[in-house]
């Protein structure tokens, strides 16, 4: 591998840069991913128990200390009940957009990787191309170990740029199907929570 690495040319730096960009920030948002999951209905049944006892203060510690967007949803809209239906509804959405944007922070550096890695690959084909043309246009005749060199540049980086930005896209995709349905789930346990707080009479629509 290092042969062919020494064989491809300056290209391969940039190449190796941005693969192992790209591999740490498909290991380190996998295990955030990963992480950030609960078991929502669980945990939506651990909260509103408390709730119907009276204890929204244990409720909300409880937020605190439990990790992932649908226990923020919950933070945000327990912290506000005493204020009404709009106040928690708006508290709900705001802290939506935020943990939202945690979920798909780097996915844009992730995507970048995608695209650039072929257009360095390409860009080293036709790095290839004009160092095998040159030598022809040095030589009387076409020596196939002349233009060899040359060749096997413009190969070895578009291998290498594919190479890297398919296995980049399988993670791009997977983890946008896992963050999707995390979006899905904090929906449904924050819509689930406001209907079982107006259910108990614990949470009242503003008045005026």
């Amino acid at each position: 591998m290092v042969y062919y690495f020494n064989k491809g040319g300056f290209l391969m730096w940039p190449l190796l840069f941005l693969f192992i960009i790209g591999l740490i920030i498909a290991i380190v948002k996998l295990w955030l991913l990963f992480r950030a999951r609960i078991n929502s209905k669980k945990f939506l049944q651990t909260i509103l128990a408390k709730v119907k006892s009276g204890d929204i203060n244990d409720a909300i510690k409880i937020c605190e200390k439990t990790r992932g967007p649908v226990s923020a949803l919950f933070h945000a809209g327990l912290s506000r009940v005493d204020k009404g239906l709009e106040y928690v509804t708006s508290s709900i959405e705001n802290e939506a957009a935020i943990q939202i944007g945690i979920l798909e922070k780097g996915m844009t550096w992730l995507s970048t990787i995608i695209a650039i890695a072929p257009m360095l690959g390409f860009l080293g084909t036709v790095q290839g191309m004009i160092i095998a043309f040159d030598q022809i246009a040095k030589s009387n005749d076409i020596v196939p170990s002349e233009v060899a060199g040359g060749i096997s540049v413009a190969l070895l980086t578009t291998f290498f740029g594919l190479a890297i930005a398919i296995p980049m896209q399988f993670f791009y995709n997977w983890f946008i199907a896992i963050i999707d349905g995390m979006i899905v789930d904090m929906e449904d346990a924050a819509n689930q929570l406001v209907e079982n707080l107006i259910d108990m009479g614990v949470l009242k629509r503003a008045e005026g």
